[in-house]
């Protein structure tokens, strides 16, 4: 059973004047009725102009390829994650029975959904202001523990390691896909030549290739 919103509220640092939308900004497409789909979308829009534009003030010297790798690493649903268990968003989630049953409360990118359907409730609440001083205070952290030049991803990195030691590529498969369409759950084998094979699950293909690479690449530093 879900809690009641108000105790939400107090976490989001934010008092909804109209409570309709924060309650729609929660409910998963599997719920009868008006969800969070269309809510997502506008945070998601918000989420990264706003983003765009904090970069774009604390490093006025970034090239703009930097600025877009920062961007892309906070607004990535990982990011989102973390911030929706920092919010101990699961507790409010209203979800289909089905989804429920199939362990819904605790996947990843319906909380990932979740922050960027309540940003765009906020906005629709009270307006730009309010929506952009949650993000920065949310992202409070990150934005200022990110770095220009560091946010190259996982298959990158792990990509040159091999390329600068002449090592073959790695090998990405796709062994396992279960669930719905909509919320599919992919598991990827990531094979390198010398090295036993690492298999990582995730909600995407792209994620799960990803959690492999830094699975490898956390061996590679543990052998050093």
């Amino acid at each position: 059973m879900q809690k009641p919103v108000s105790g939400l509220m107090k976490k989001l640092g934010y008092q909804f004047q109209q409570v309709a939308l924060l309650e729609q900004a929660l409910t998963h497409r599997s719920c009868k009725g008006e969800h969070n789909e269309r809510l997502e979308f506008l945070g998601d829009a918000l989420l990264s102009m706003v983003i765009a534009e904090a970069l774009y003030k604390h490093f006025p010297k970034a090239r703009e390829g930097d600025l877009t790798r920062m961007r892309s690493s906070l607004v990535k649903g990982i990011t989102l994650a973390e911030i929706a268990k920092e919010l101990e968003l699961a507790e409010y989630l209203r979800l289909g029975p089905g989804e429920m049953k199939s362990g819904g409360l605790r996947r990843e990118s319906i909380q990932a959904d979740a922050v960027e359907a309540i940003l765009g409730a906020i906005f629709l609440d009270s307006g730009i202001d309010a929506c952009k001083e949650r993000i920065l205070s949310w992202f409070g952290s990150r934005l200022t523990g990110i770095q220009p030049g560091v946010q190259k991803d996982s298959k990158t990195q792990l990509q040159e390691y091999l390329q600068g030691r002449r090592l073959a590529l790695p090998l990405y498969e796709v062994i396992d896909t279960q669930g719905e369409d909509h919320d599919q759950v992919f598991t990827v084998r990531c094979t390198v030549q010398g090295r036993a094979p690492v298999i990582a699950s995730g909600n995407s293909r792209r994620k799960a290739e990803q959690d492999s690479a830094r699975m490898l690449l956390e061996q590679i530093k543990n052998d050093h």
